[in-house]
């Protein structure tokens, strides 16, 4: 089926490059223009038919990825060189500025370090448990919020020789790629609430089913 479509799309394409002297060059393109998206379709529903795009690979390795960011980000916060590095964020962050002042710079490091990997253990976990998943995928939202929030209150954030706002500093833009990682936490978040719910409504409708045959 595909196959046939994309060899007829390509029959129509020869034919109509051919009548452009008289169909007019602007009537031309623009049947050149259908043929191609007509040869678009084709190649887009074969590529539906495959394995990869039918499943939840995107799911799965959007999880992979995060599990690996926090493992490695969490490592380096046990070092000093990562707290003293991270010190000036810490401070200007509305949601975890206390931790300087609670426990120093090396107690804040290895706070951020344990939550970091408490945060990617969990979703490592929803794998298998949705609701262990959703606990992860929550912190993990927590978390990006959290350092894109910095940017807002830094006092480097835009760089004042480009004319400030919007050109970033190394700073902003370390921190502004987060905003991808806010936005996969959330996904992923959603994905977990979704999947658990439709468990819970399939054993309820299961159980429905068990009683009524057994009342029967």
């Amino acid at each position: 089926m595909c196959k046939s479509r994309i060899f007829r799309a390509e029959a129509d394409i020869a034919f109509l490059s051919k009548d452009k002297t008289r169909a007019g060059l602007g009537g031309g393109a623009a049947w050149e223009l259908r043929g191609m998206m007509a040869l678009l379709d084709g190649v887009v529903e074969r590529l539906s038919k495959l394995t990869v795009f039918q499943h939840d690979l995107d799911y799965h390795l959007l999880r992979v990825s995060m599990i690996f960011i926090f493992a490695l980000f969490g490592w380096s916060k046990w070092h000093v060189f990562e707290a003293e590095t991270i010190r000036p964020l810490i401070a200007h962050s509305p949601l975890v500025f206390w931790l300087l002042p609670a426990f120093g710079v090396r107690g804040a490091g290895w706070f951020l370090g344990a939550t970091e990997w408490t945060f990617g253990f969990l979703l490592f976990l929803g794998f298998w448990n949705k609701s262990l998943g959703i606990f992860g995928a929550a912190g993990s939202l927590f978390t990006y919020a959290s350092t894109t929030s910095i940017i807002l209150f830094l006092p480097d954030a835009w760089a004042p020789e480009a004319g400030g706002f919007p050109s970033i500093t190394m700073t902003s833009g370390f921190l502004a790629k987060d905003i991808v990682l806010f936005a996969a936490s959330f996904y992923l978040l959603k994905q977990d609430i979704v999947r658990l719910s439709n468990s819970y409504r399939a054993r309820n409708y299961k159980n429905t089913v068990l009683r009524t045959r057994s009342e029967a």
